[in-house]
């Protein structure tokens, strides 16, 4: 798909690489992986979780040959509320990628928009020059913290949150204007360009092409090779629907937010914070069965 597609950078998380290391194409890397967590030695559980780390290297290795851009490496989601964890985790990622002969430059490491996720991003990247990836955003606060933190990149998603709305509310379906995964990345694109914030905005998770199309004009998108597919066979002629002209045009305030107030804003989003607890779960499961293929 990257060879197809030829996309900037690329994205990875813990169900992607749980997907990919169950494919036969890519046994010669979990064998790999294996033979350094067995080569480093230690507990069974150091070795698989060294093996796991050195898994995930090896996969944004294989990308970053194929790719000019930046590979997102996720930090393991059970660490989620542990800032000095994952700050240790990242630096160990960014360890192995500098031992596979990869620079920083080319990385971002991916941390749960957790308050202690957005801090831990702030030190490593004001103390470690480390590129940090916030995912699993869905809350205005949990984006206006990060831009506080000055953070690389947030992905907020688009498509999580309709089904969220979907699942709890009466209305089914939604025209991509009115999506409420839209109108929230639409909010946080407007917010840091109307207030001059240099973290790059890349909206994640789309279930449709409409919802694509409606955040036309925002800084970055990751987009799914199926989508990719059916956007290659439209001709419609797009027009951005966002811009950094219109951003500072509209009517926001700035606000800023401490832990309390951000702990309040965020518990005030029902929404956020279901998705936010229910996306760490359902990463840090697949990180669990990723560890007993290994094992």
């Amino acid at each position: 798909a990257i060879d197809e597609y030829k996309p900037l950078d690329a994205t990875t998380n813990p169900s992607l690489i749980l997907a990919a290391a169950q494919m036969p194409a890519y046994q010669e890397l979990v064998d790999d992986a294996v033979a350094y967590g067995k080569k480093l030695g230690g507990s069974e559980e150091e070795q698989i979780k060294n093996a796991c780390d050195k898994l995930f290297v090896l996969f944004g290795a294989e990308i970053l040959k194929r790719i000019p851009g930046r590979v997102s490496t996720e930090v393991d989601a059970r660490l989620s509320f542990d800032k000095e964890g994952m700050i240790q985790r990242a630096r160990r990622l960014i360890d192995l990628y500098k031992e596979a002969g990869i620079g920083k430059d080319r990385i971002l490491i991916k941390l749960s928009s957790t308050w202690e996720g957005i801090q831990a991003g702030k030190v490593l990247e004001a103390e470690h020059g480390i590129s940090c990836n916030m995912t699993l955003l869905f809350s205005f606060a949990q984006a206006v913290a990060c831009a506080e933190a000055g953070v690389t990149l947030i992905s907020p998603f688009v498509g999580r949150i309709l089904d969220w709305y979907v699942a709890n509310g009466d209305k089914k379906t939604y025209e991509p204007s009115e999506d409420p995964g839209v109108k929230s990345v639409t909010k946080i694109y407007n917010y840091y360009k109307k207030f001059g914030y240099k973290t790059i905005v890349m909206g994640a998770s789309f279930r449709n092409t409409g919802e694509i199309k409606a955040l036309t004009g925002c800084d970055y998108l990751t987009i799914s090779p199926k989508l990719l597919a059916e956007l290659s066979k439209d001709y419609v002629k797009l027009t951005p629907m966002l811009s950094v002209k219109e951003a500072q045009a509209c009517e926001l305030e700035k606000i800023h937010l401490d832990e309390k107030a951000f702990r309040w804003h965020h518990n005030e989003d029902q929404m956020a914070v279901e998705k936010l607890s229910d996306g760490i779960r359902k990463f840090a499961a697949d990180a669990v069965k990723l560890e007993r293929m290994l094992k």
